[in-house]
């Protein structure tokens, strides 16, 4: 139903669903993956029990818009965003096997996508980016670092706009914008 949501927090006891276990990871591509990289991509498939990768076209009318405009920065220049998705049913024990083989495809893709700063797209929430400490109290300069991989650089102009709207930090998550610390 929804991404990354726990569907225990929606289940009636009278509705019965199957539990997954998942982890996506994403990446924006600007160059043509060449056919030796889509050979190691589909052998990499080969070796998960319930892989999927989804890419979506980018360009058009979405590269006339400035990186700037909006939050949203993966414009000018990005051909396609990938993203990486495995699942398992809760029951299987071997969960890391599936979180270790989705790491090893990201890694493998390393070479094929957009790097300094490699982006993701915020939706699909990678956690091995980095994440807030306990009680969501990270530093801008540690939230940066996937900061900067969602939004570039308009992750300035959001911590100033977090700090305005939500000074205390009470909408917040695993990676959400800090504030900046106000001193009295």
């Amino acid at each position: 139903m929804f991404h990354s949501f726990s569907r225990r927090l929606l289940s009636p006891p009278y509705v019965k669903r199957n539990e997954l276990g998942q982890v996506a990871k994403s990446d924006f591509v600007k160059k043509p993956i060449p056919e030796s990289g889509l050979k190691g991509i589909f052998k990499k498939l080969l070796k998960e029990d319930n892989p999927m990768m989804i890419w979506n076209p980018y360009g058009g009318m979405m590269a006339k818009i400035p990186e700037s405009q909006i939050p949203f920065p993966h414009r000018k220049g990005v051909i396609f965003k990938i993203q990486y998705v495995t699942n398992w049913p809760d029951s299987d024990r071997r969960a890391s096997r599936h979180i270790k083989w989705i790491r090893d495809l990201y890694s493998f893709m390393t070479p094929y996508v957009s790097m300094n700063p490699r982006q993701s797209y915020v939706n699909y929430r990678d956690l091995d980016l980095g994440q807030n400490k306990k009680g969501c109290k990270s530093t801008i300069n540690q939230a940066q670092v996937w900061g900067a991989s969602y939004f570039k650089d308009n992750f300035k102009r959001l911590v100033k706009v977090k700090t305005k709207v939500d000074p205390n930090n009470f909408f917040r998550h695993e990676q959400s914008i800090p504030p900046m610390l106000v001193q009295n």
